[in-house]
């Protein structure tokens, strides 16, 4: 009766490990991207895959040779207790938990294969139990394999955690549903762009009409305002609008000039006031507080992106920081990229368009410190040249490894356009990849896709307490947030 449950419980795991390895080989490329989002193993995951369905293999052979019988038994029970370890850390100790892999399980959930792989382990061990005839051998054998398969799982998970968030192989890890399309409203042209938010509405400029802006409200209802400005002759050029509530800022930073109002007031029909003309030239600023802009500038020396503030309160003070941004090739394009104001952490972030890397400043532009995003260039390689009118361009256009940034809490949101490990040419063509960061933390905590709106990409971003918002050409559209990525903030 015993050495028939032995054949039994043998045959079993012949069974259950060819046909997982057939189901793997079968849609091998499919198994290892599904290993690459796995939240414990993604740094290991290519050669995991092929460990794994090497181990299933050889341990299905050792199972139907007689004399190999007893090997396999005790290698199979090693190798079911790491796929339950590994299921127990999945839904105990992960950040997230993945979509179901496939194959014989395929229509379980992830506590159903807990309870599977339990049992399983309990019949191996059982198997190995009756066959093994000395129980001392058994015993100190089965501690072992039961010590190294959790031991080097263990061993797997912490050091991919450390790798994924810390060191960043450039393998991604998506966040499943991050984002679930929610209301879409037609703006008839598309030309708006986001300037600030304020609880659950968001304000949007006009490129082409600077002097008009747009407020929706929760309701995603619309409504139009425009701006009265008394120095309506100036040769203005590139008018922006920007709002920090109750304020807003309207400033073209080639004049340059920046006017300051209240958005309560603009109901009134009242006009706004100066707050600043002819103190800097800028190519984009941001509104720090009631009095304060940073703003991002050329170095009338070298032309290198250089960050610095405008104090308004009494008079106008500019305050420079020449040695903030590091320049390792060109020293015009390497330096530029796009910075953003955390009013929660009152910090300044300064992302890089052709670096993997961003900056943290407190609100004086003090560094606090530098981190590198998931993507690996370190630099993209610019040839540039200068123009006899001084002005520097490229010879090649290259793409930026970084186009847009958002902050809100203690999250980081970067429009990446750098391909990762494993992932699909397809889905790229189809969607834009939003990488999360804690920056408090200095971490990497996943991404999500954001779907083209037919043939229409994402052009600009927002998030907010409760909800993302997307340009795409004429259309605004709110995503809701997955839980998973609201119980990011702080």
């Amino acid at each position: 009766m015993k050495a028939k449950y032995v054949l039994i419980i043998s045959y079993f795991y012949i069974l259950l490990f060819v046909y997982a390895a057939i189901s793997k080989l079968i849609t091998f490329e499919a198994f290892q991207v599904q290993l690459t989002q796995s939240p414990l193993l993604s740094a290991y995951a290519n050669i995991i895959a092929y460990l794994v369905l090497g181990a299933e293999l050889l341990f299905a052979l050792l199972l139907c040779i007689k004399t190999t019988r007893l090997l396999g038994l005790y290698l199979s029970y090693g190798l079911m207790v790491a796929f339950t370890l590994y299921i127990y850390l999945i839904l105990n100790y992960s950040d997230f938990i993945p979509c179901s892999c496939g194959g014989i399980l395929e229509k379980m959930g992830w506590n159903e294969h807990l309870w599977f792989n339990l049992i399983v382990s309990i019949l191996g061990f059982v198997a190995v139990y009756i066959l093994q005839n000395n129980t001392k051998k058994f015993y100190l054998r089965i501690i072992i394999i039961t010590l190294i398969s959790s031991v080097v799982l263990i061993l797997l998970f912490t050091s991919s955690e450390y790798i994924i968030k810390k060191q960043n192989p450039f393998v991604r890890r998506y966040l499943p549903h991050g984002v679930i399309q929610d209301e879409t409203l037609d703006l008839q042209v598309n030309s708006f762009y986001f300037s600030g938010f304020y609880k659950d509405n968001i304000y949007l400029g006009n490129y082409t009409a600077p002097l008009r802006y747009i407020e929706i409200d929760s309701l995603m209802q619309r409504q139009d305002y425009s701006i009265t400005i008394d120095s309506i002759n100036l040769a203005y050029s590139n008018l922006r609008f920007k709002t920090l509530y109750p304020h807003f800022y309207l400033a073209d930073g080639t004049t340059p000039i920046i006017f300051k109002g209240v958005l309560n007031d603009l109901k009134k029909r009242k006009t706004t006031g100066i707050l600043s003309y002819k103190d800097v030239y800028f190519s984009d600023m941001v509104p720090v507080d009631s009095t304060t802009i940073a703003f991002k500038g050329q170095s009338s020396q070298d032309y290198k992106s250089v960050l610095g503030l405008l104090n308004s309160e009494g008079p106008v003070q500019i305050d420079l920081n020449t040695n903030l941004l590091e320049s390792t090739s060109d020293g015009v394009f390497d330096t530029d990229g796009i910075l953003v104001y955390n009013k929660e952490y009152e910090k300044f972030i300064y992302t890089y368009y052709y670096k993997n890397k961003f900056i943290q400043t407190d609100n004086k532009l003090i560094v606090i410190n530098e981190q590198s995003t998931i993507d690996t260039t370190q630099m993209k390689k610019i040839s540039a040249t200068k123009l006899s009118t001084g002005e520097n361009k490229m010879i090649t256009p290259i793409k930026a490894i970084n186009s847009i940034v958002v902050t809100h809490r203690n999250l980081l949101l970067i429009v990446s356009n750098s391909m990762g490990q494993n992932e699909s040419r397809k889905m790229w063509r189809q969607a834009s990849i939003v990488d999360v960061y804690d920056f408090v933390n200095n971490s990497y905590l996943g991404s999500f896709y954001i779907n083209h709106l037919g043939d229409d990409k994402l052009s600009d971003l927002i998030i907010t307490d409760h909800y993302l918002y997307g340009l795409f050409d004429r259309k605004l559209v709110r995503f809701k947030m997955a839980k998973l990525l609201i119980d990011k903030f702080y």
